[in-house]
């Protein structure tokens, strides 16, 4: 399993190309975006007035014995605090509102991108990794607007206001407050910068986490099978064991840091009150300077210790924003030019001279030509991997040919609008998947164009309205994850009326009765015949006996077509097919009667 990596930057406090790339998604929302830092530039500006107030209330009413102008502080005072309280509520909100609307804009984005990447994407990429992207680390960014960059922006501000409001009290004892700073800035970088290298090892772990867990979970069958429970116990654990490393190493950087910041604020604190009190005693301090600059002092450190947690939040949504972009800036999209969409399909189908590889040059077909007319059924055998697979593949523009062209009633296939071409293709795979929902919405996935009328006539054509009635609900009978609740033989026959549902004019059949019974494949099997009458229809079936009636038989090997014909010219001409066919039917003689 391909495990995800990190790549750690270090110098740079962030990125300002990804910071920019994703304030795109805040146009949408920039009056909220502004108003949003208008409430955080009132924060910061109302926090700071409380030490400013009380500071004149000591010394010009206090001192002066003036109860009302002390009265009307003290009610200038609470004004304030009742100001304070609703600003930061709104600044709050709105700061979660916006990044919950932002990240639903990235998901959204990023889920439609995922949707229309070729499957060769998929082939190397684990689902698990997928998923984080999508999940995990697209919510971290709701965390850049509510705690991140608002909140930092708010922090600085507050800091500037503070510093201002000290030097206008008294320039010494704001000398002696911020001596303690040069000590406490190195360390808040430090911190910061290890923060973020644990942070990007938990995302990184996290991602592995996730992969390994969907992988087995969805492959459960096959570990218990082969008893491999605690084996793949102990490779979790690891992984898991990972994790909780990485994470552990972030909070060993909070346990020192926040020590360490006290100390010096306290420090710092120390150092004034002795400094205040010589001033006192020599008349060149007042009381309400010295009351103010502790509440500044406690105001000022808060900030200083939140920004290093501010900043790794920042950089940590960057760093998943980085991932977000890499992911929505893939090149590996199914290329959607053309523009011909008729509104009915004739059917004819041809390859000429078609060379195909999944990975560089490691062709898997070579020099592959056919042709197909309208209504005639072709069946394709062979060993596995000669190729089967891939020429069906191709047909739908899951994957692009390499050379070579491939036709549909003579016009090339990425002259077609995608969806267009698609949705005259019926497709049956021998691996039928199936969601989690009921068997209606199985068949139609979700178009709502499709009636029940149209679901029963497709049902009644495949033999399946036995079963689905039978079933409880019918077809709202719920479905869970993958099917497990119905047989192999009833999944079949859903995907042949998901398939016929659209009444496609080329029917693809890959081995389409391969994992069913043998009623249950009679009954398929005069269902295909029904179904293939007047539409072109490509067949691969390793049972040879459901393709005696093929108009045409391509025998492939290794990428190669080596024999065509109908099946009694194939088996006259004594090579690869009539050895196949022997075989079978060698193995049919030789299997005991149940």
């Amino acid at each position: 399993m391909e495990q995800a990596t990190t790549a750690t930057k270090t110098g740079n406090i962030f990125d300002w190309q990804v910071l920019r790339r994703l304030m795109t998604y805040v146009r949408p929302y920039r009056r909220i975006f502004y108003f949003l830092i208008f409430l955080t530039v009132a924060t910061a500006a109302l926090g700071t007035l409380r030490p400013f107030l009380i500071q004149r209330m000591v010394d010009v009413s206090i001192e002066q014995g003036d109860m009302l102008g002390l009265n009307k502080m003290f009610g200038l005072l609470m004004i304030l605090l009742v100001a304070h309280a609703l600003v930061s509520y709104l600044q709050t909100y709105f700061g979660g509102w916006l990044g919950q609307y932002i990240v639903r804009d990235i998901r959204v984005d990023l889920y439609k991108h995922i949707l229309d990447l070729r499957l060769k994407f998929f082939d190397r990429t684990p689902i698990g990794v997928l998923v984080t992207r999508n999940i995990s680390d697209v919510e971290t960014l709701s965390d850049v607007f509510s705690e991140g960059l608002a909140a930092m922006i708010g922090d600085i501000l507050q800091l500037l206001f503070i510093m201002g409001f000290m030097f206008w009290i008294d320039w010494r004892l704001t000398l002696v407050s911020l001596s303690v700073i040069p000590p406490l800035l190195y360390s808040t970088y430090v911190f910061k910068e290890k923060v973020k290298t644990s942070f990007q090892e938990v995302r990184t772990a996290v991602a592995n986490l996730n992969s390994f867990v969907q992988e087995h979970l969805t492959g459960m069958n096959v570990v218990q099978i082969f008893n491999n429970e605690e084996r793949e116990h102990r490779k979790f654990r690891a992984i898991n064991q990972e994790h909780t490393r990485a994470n552990i190493r972030s909070v060993l950087y909070y346990s020192i840091y926040f020590p360490v910041a006290e100390v010096l604020a306290a420090v710092g604190v120390g150092l004034l009150v002795w400094y205040a009190a010589q001033g006192q005693i020599e008349g060149t301090i007042s009381k309400g300077a010295l009351i103010a600059f502790i509440m500044y002092n406690a105001l000022f450190f808060r900030p200083i210790r939140q920004i290093a947690d501010r900043f790794n939040t920042l950089q940590l949504g960057l760093v998943s924003t980085e991932r977000l972009l890499k992911l929505l800036d893939s090149k590996e999209l199914i290329a959607d030019n053309g523009t011909y969409a008729p509104a009915q399909l004739q059917g004819d189908v041809k390859f000429d001279k078609v060379w195909f590889a999944y990975n560089d040059e490691e062709y898997v077909l070579r020099d592959v030509s056919f042709e197909v007319k309208a209504g005639q059924t072709i069946a394709f055998v062979g060993a596995t991997g000669a190729g089967k697979t891939s020429i069906i593949n191709l047909l739908s523009r899951f994957y692009e040919i390499n050379k070579g062209t491939i036709s549909v009633d003579g016009h090339d296939l990425r002259e077609y609008d995608l969806k267009e071409l698609r949705r005259h293709i019926g497709v049956v795979l021998q691996d039928v998947f199936l969601f989690a929902g009921t068997i209606q919405d199985n068949i139609t996935l979700g178009n709502k164009d499709i009636t029940e009328e149209q679901i029963w006539a497709a049902a009644d054509l495949v033999g399946a309205r036995r079963f689905i009635e039978r079933l409880p609900g019918g077809l709202q009978y719920p479905v869970m994850e993958r099917g497990a609740t119905l047989s192999v033989g009833q999944r079949q026959l859903i995907s042949f009326v998901r398939a016929m549902v659209y009444q496609p004019r080329i029917i693809i059949l890959d081995e389409a009765t391969s994992s069913v019974d043998s009623e249950t494949e009679e009954l398929i099997q005069e269902a295909i015949e029904k179904l293939m009458q007047g539409r072109t229809s490509l067949v691969i079936a390793h049972r040879l006996s459901t393709i005696q009636k093929a108009d045409r038989i391509i025998v492939l090997d290794r990428g190669e077509i080596k024999e065509s014909g109908t099946h009694e010219e194939l088996l006259r001409h004594g090579g690869f097919y009539q050895q196949l066919y022997q075989m079978q039917y060698k193995d049919a003689l030789n299997t005991p009667a149940e």
